[in-house]
C-alpha cells in the first residue's frame, strides 16, 4: 500500500434494500408453451421459479421499489447522497436515464445521475464507480442500483432464454466507513469480441463485423458458459491477489446469479466451496443487474454476513464484460446488519 493509498478514506456500503415484483413464474407454467419440464429447467440451471414485472411496472418502477425498502430500513440512508448510479439493460428510456427518473422519486432531484450499461456485471461495476468518484471528490455518497424488467425483452418463446431471467432490483449506498471496513479492490474488464454470444439490439441490426442481431435478447449459451466459467474464476482470483486476500480468507463469495453450473465451475477456479456462495438463483432467476444486490441483501438479513467477514463479488455479462470487488463488510448502519424478523412484520414496499 502507497502513502497515498492509506490517505484515502476507507469507502464501503452503507445502506441497502431490494425489491422483486409480485408476480413468481414458476418452471411449470413454461411447459404448457414450449419442449421443455420443470425438472430439466431446474436440473440444467438450479432455476425453480422467478418473478416477472406486471405489464405497466418498468425498470425505474422495481428500482424505486429497492431504494423505498432501503428508506424503509433506514429512514437517513439517503443522507447527503449527491450522486445516483443506475446499471441496468432494461432502461425505461436511453434519456431521461433510469437513474434520473428514480432520484426524481426519492428526493434527490438535482443530483448527479446516470445509467451504466455493461448488462449483468453492471451492479458490481456500479460499485467501483462509485468508490472512485468519492474518491476523486466529485461526489459525498452515490446511491448504486442496480434494477431490471429483463423479462421484457426476453423472446418468451424462446427456450433459450426465457426459462432464465426475471425482474427485480437491488439498491446500495457507497459512503465513508470506518477505517478497516469496505472496499480493497476491483477488477473491471470488457471484451467485445465476445459480444455475439450474448446481446440485445437497439438501434443497429448488426455487431461490427456483420453479426445480424435479431429483435430479441440474443444469447450462445454454451460460449456464453465458457466465457462465464473462465472470468469469473480468473477475475476473481486476480481480485483477491490485487487486495492481498487468500481464498480461505475469504468468508463469503456473491456470484452473479446465472446458472449452478457455472457458479459450481467458478467457484473451483478460484479455490472457494459452494459453502460460502451466496445464492437465492433458484428463486429468481437470472434478474441481470440485480442479482448480486438482491443476493447480498438476503445474506445480510439472515445473518450468514456479519460484521467484518471478507466478501468477494464476481459477475459477468453482455459486452462480453465481467467485474469483481473485495471488500470488509461493516454492519454499524440500520440497514447493513441483521434483522431479527421474531415477531414483527417485514416492511412492505409496494410498485408503483
Amino acid at each position: 500500500m502507497t502513502a497515498s493509498d492509506s490517505a484515502r478514506p476507507s469507502i464501503g456500503i452503507t445502506a441497502l434494500g431490494s425489491f422483486a415484483p409480485a408476480r413468481v413464474v414458476k418452471n411449470e407454467e413454461f411447459e404448457a408453451r414450449m419442449d421443455t419440464t420443470a425438472e430439466w429447467i431446474e436440473s440444467r440451471t438450479g432455476i425453480r421459479e422467478r418473478r416477472f414485472s406486471a405489464p405497466d411496472e418498468f425498470t425505474s418502477d422495481v428500482g424505486l421499489g429497492a431504494v423505498r425498502d432501503l428508506l424503509a430500513r433506514d429512514p437517513d440512508g439517503l443522507k447527503d447522497v449527491d450522486m445516483v448510479i443506475c446499471a441496468t439493460a432494461s432502461p425505461d428510456a436511453m434519456f431521461p436515464s433510469t437513474a434520473a427518473l428514480i432520484a426524481g422519486q426519492v428526493g434527490l432531484a438535482g443530483a448527479g445521475a446516470f445509467d451504466l450499461s455493461t448488462a449483468c456485471s453492471g451492479f458490481v461495476y456500479g460499485l467501483g464507480m462509485a468508490r472512485g468518484l468519492i474518491q476523486g471528490g466529485m461526489a459525498r455518497r452515490v446511491l448504486v442500483i442496480g434494477a431490471e424488467t429483463i423479462t421484457k425483452i426476453v423472446d418468451q418463446e424462446d427456450r433459450n432464454t426465457a426459462i432464465l431471467f426475471g425482474d427485480g432490483a437491488g439498491a446500495v449506498v457507497v459512503g465513508p466507513v470506518p477505517d478497516g471496513y469496505g472496499f480493497q479492490d476491483f477488477v473491471l474488464g470488457a471484451d467485445s469480441a465476445g459480444g455475439s454470444s450474448l446481446y440485445s439490439r437497439f438501434l443497429a441490426h448488426q455487431l461490427p463485423g456483420g453479426f445480424p442481431m435479431g429483435k430479441w435478447t440474443g444469447m450462445n449459451g454454451r460460449e456464453v458458459f465458457k466465457f462465464a466459467v473462465r472470468v469469473l474464476g480468473d477475475s476473481g482470483a486476480e481480485v483477491l491477489a490485487k487486495s492481498g486476500v487468500k481464498s480461505e480468507n475469504v468468508d463469503w463469495v456473491v456470484p452473479h446469479q446465472a446458472n449452478v453450473r457455472i457458479i459450481e465451475a467458478a467457484a473451483q477456479r478460484f479455490g472457494v466451496p459452494m459453502t460460502k456462495m451466496v445464492m437465492n438463483l433458484d428463486r429468481y432467476g437470472n434478474t441481470s443487474s440485480a442479482t448480486v444486490p438482491l443476493a447480498m441483501k438476503e445474506a445480510v438479513d439472515d445473518g450468514r454476513v456479519k460484521d467484518g467477514q471478507q466478501i468477494l463479488l464476481v459477475a459477468f455479462g453482455g459486452g462480453l464484460s465481467w467485474a469483481a470487488a473485495t471488500l470488509k463488510w461493516w454492519s454499524g448502519a440500520p440497514s447493513v446488519q441483521a434483522r431479527d424478523w421474531a415477531g414483527q412484520a417485514r416492511p412492505e414496499v409496494v410498485s408503483v
